[in-house]
């Protein structure tokens, strides 16, 4: 899971500002397509040249995301000047100047991958965009609106997230009956392959369960991370608070200068949430408070989502998986510091969840200390270990066989035969004349 988490952000820190939440406004295109050059001959009144450009503007702004723009038809002066023959006092008239693009607009299908993955992502950041602009709406804080979306988005998750936990306690209670399976078939891959499987069908687990989990929480840090680091950062959200051009939340009045979205967090020491938040340098790298919070949190859900063991080799794996949250760290110098708050608080409705269910793992001891509050703890909602599955006629009838197949001596097995000698209810005649 950490390792997927780990891969999930190295593909938002290196490809999350290519993929892009929408195309670029069309209205900039028009704007920025030069004006024809304009002769005194073929001038035209002032008033008509002026009533098109603001009509632009007026639709530009009432539209974030108009239709494809129309090539323009040349008047007839146009076409009736000489070509080529360009008059050596006219003015050129200066193109206008480009308005600001929208990067909220929904993307198009087109020929490129990242366009298709900016395709495929839309519906899911405007989902979480639309929620984020109503909490913000309703606290008037960015930052308690991150915090009330990552809440919704676990409070939905639960069933899940509690499937995945179960299975992994599952699974670890009955890893002493798999290690004696290992001992039992050493040296016969095969056989202790085929030997867990089967055990893991009598015991009711499937090793699988907690995979959907683990993909959903890394599928989503793609479209929380667009919100964060584009949709905070927009002038213009008219067109994301739209689903098929039909308003879902009525627009709200934006910030005279820059974004839309107020992203500072006041009570966080004025922080800005889309962009990177580093407290100092250490070699030219930037160290982020947050990104230590969370990297201490992930190592507490580490620890606690470990079981306690007297194996020395399970021990030095743990150790090593103990290391992964702290590359986190790395992430927190080019990552908007408001995707670590919604990975915080994630984290923690994880650590809760965690205990409920689990317990405390192998938190403690912790450096040789273990508080009393953790001295034969049992969790508020334990797991009840798994039980055989009752054998149906055919599994009870492969049971027997097997058994049967254990209790053969090394000669019968070299002769080939089904039952050991000393089973054998006859003996053979000895003398007999033929």
């Amino acid at each position: 899971m950490l390792a997927g988490l780990l891969a999930a952000l190295t593909f938002v820190a290196l490809f999350g500002s290519v993929v892009p939440v929408g195309a670029e406004s069309p209205a900039a295109s028009i704007a920025a397509t030069p004006a024809p050059i304009v002769t005194p001959a073929t001038s035209v009144a002032p008033d008509a040249s002026a009533a098109p450009s603001a009509e632009a503007s007026a639709a530009s702004e009432a539209a974030p995301c108009p239709l494809p723009p129309v090539t323009p038809t040349p008047t007839p002066a146009e076409t009736s000047s000489p070509v080529g023959t360009p008059d050596p006092n006219a003015t050129p008239t200066p193109a206008p100047t480009p308005g600001p693009a929208h990067p909220l607009c929904p993307a198009q299908l087109s020929g490129s991958p990242t366009d298709l993955l900016a395709w495929l992502f839309n519906p899911i950041f405007q989902t979480l965009f639309l929620v984020l602009a109503l909490f913000y709406r309703l606290t008037g804080d960015v930052g308690i609106a991150i915090i009330v979306l990552t809440l919704l988005i676990k409070t939905i998750l639960i069933p899940l997230f509690r499937a995945q936990i179960v299975s992994q306690r599952r699974l670890q209670m009955i890893q002493p009956e798999i290690r004696t399976l290992g001992q039992k078939y050493k040296g016969n891959r095969t056989k202790v392959n085929e030997e867990t499987m089967r055990l893991y069908r009598e015991r009711g687990v499937n090793p699988t369960s907690g995979c959907l989990p683990s993909v959903l929480q890394l599928f989503l840090l793609i479209p929380i991370y667009s919100v964060i680091s584009t949709g905070l950062a927009s002038p213009n959200i008219t067109s994301a608070l739209q689903v098929f051009s039909i308003p879902v939340l009525q627009p709200f009045p934006c910030q005279a200068i820059g974004p839309c979205i107020d992203p500072t967090i006041h009570w966080l020491f004025n922080m800005d949430a889309h962009v990177p938040q580093v407290l100092f340098h250490v070699f030219g790298f930037g160290v982020s408070g947050l990104a230590l919070i969370s990297a201490m949190l992930q190592l507490v859900q580490t620890r606690m989502a470990q079981p306690r063991t007297s194996d020395a080799q399970q021990a030095s794996q743990q150790r090593i998986f103990l290391l992964l949250p702290l590359f986190s760290i790395v992430y927190g110098s080019f990552l908007p510091g408001g995707l670590f708050i919604y990975w915080i608080v994630f984290t923690l409705f994880s650590v809760v969840q965690q205990y409920l269910i689990a317990g405390w793992g192998s938190l403690f001891p912790l450096f040789g200390w273990t508080p009393g509050f953790a001295v034969n703890h049992q969790p508020r909602f334990p797991v009840p270990p798994p039980k055989p599955a009752p054998p149906s006629s055919s599994a009870s009838g492969a049971d027997s066989r097997r058994a049967e197949e254990d209790n053969r001596t090394a000669t019968d097995r070299a002769a080939g035969t089904i039952k050991p000698a000393r089973q054998r209810g006859r003996t053979s005649r000895r003398g007999r004349r033929r």
